[in-house]
């Protein structure tokens, strides 16, 4: 299981993966509210979407990765909305192929991508605000212990509508070890 940057070379493979897992991704991914139509609303190619990215990326305010499994691109994960000055925090949305699901993948790569936050840019709090229904997203923050902080009503634009996420949050204080370390230890105890 890996975690690196998104590239423009990944288009082929995003594209295979991600039309393989419509059906199971659309009522979790965000959408663009109804407005006038821009450029700006439009859903952009890979490449733009790409270049958007690592515009966002260079100006400090986004981390783009790709999640791979044996190999292969397995999914995405974003850390966005990243807060200098005196907040110091991020929040972290991922999707994963629905054929790897359920085998550690995604927390492992969300344990990977808080330690490198936390430990390698000096974040202070990162957060993961999940649809409440979404019960395969949710297991991934149980299982590596994020703490629940709330609703927050109509939060996102998701699949065409405003939609309700519970808040879920880490902070550095509560992985001093690190969250691999913590993932790790929790996945070797026998059941």
């Amino acid at each position: 299981m890996g975690l690196r940057p998104i590239q423009a070379r990944d288009a082929r493979e995003w594209h295979q993966v991600n039309d393989r897992n419509r059906d199971w991704l659309r009522p979790w991914e965000a959408t663009v509210p109804p407005v006038p139509y821009t450029r700006a609303s439009a859903r952009p190619s890979f490449r733009r979407m790409v270049r958007q990215l690592r515009a966002e990326a260079a100006a400090g305010r986004m981390m783009p990765f790709v999640v791979t499994y044996q190999g292969r691109l397995a999914g995405q994960l974003t850390v966005a909305g990243i807060t200098w000055g005196s907040m110091c925090s991020a929040n972290v949305g991922y999707w994963v192929d629905r054929e790897i699901a359920g085998r550690g993948v995604m927390p492992t790569a969300v344990a990977l991508a808080v330690d490198h936050c936390f430990f390698g840019v000096g974040l202070h709090r990162v957060e993961v605000c999940i649809r409440p229904e979404n019960a395969a997203s949710r297991r991934v923050v149980e299982k590596l212990g994020f703490r629940e902080e709330g609703l927050r009503p109509k939060y996102l634009h998701i699949d065409g509508a405003w939609r309700d996420h519970l808040a879920f949050a880490l902070t550095v204080e509560d992985v001093p070890e690190g969250l691999l370390a913590r993932w790790r230890r929790s996945r070797s105890r026998p059941v």
